[in-house]
């Protein structure tokens, strides 16, 4: 599961710690894509419409998958505490 996380924090892919409604998902994909994060969830909603019920596979899934951002202060190469 690792490389997994290794593999999406290295593409951009991640949960991160400010702007989370619940997991911090939307606001993942919306950085990583570029859009506001509002957007990306209004998307989300929206495709709930078209395919119902997809977001109750997806949206655990893509928590569970998706690394969450590190601290600032572990993210600093070559510091000591």
């Amino acid at each position: 599961m690792n490389a997994v996380h290794d593999s999406l924090a290295r593409q951009g892919l991640v949960r991160p710690q400010d702007g989370r409604m619940i997991a911090g998902v939307c606001a993942g994909l919306a950085r990583r894509f570029g859009l506001d994060p509002w957007i990306a969830r209004l998307l989300f909603v929206l495709v709930l419409f078209v395919v119902p019920g997809s977001q109750i596979l997806i949206y655990p899934v893509l928590w569970i998958v998706m690394p969450a951002e590190k601290p600032a202060w572990q993210t600093t190469p070559g510091s000591t505490i």
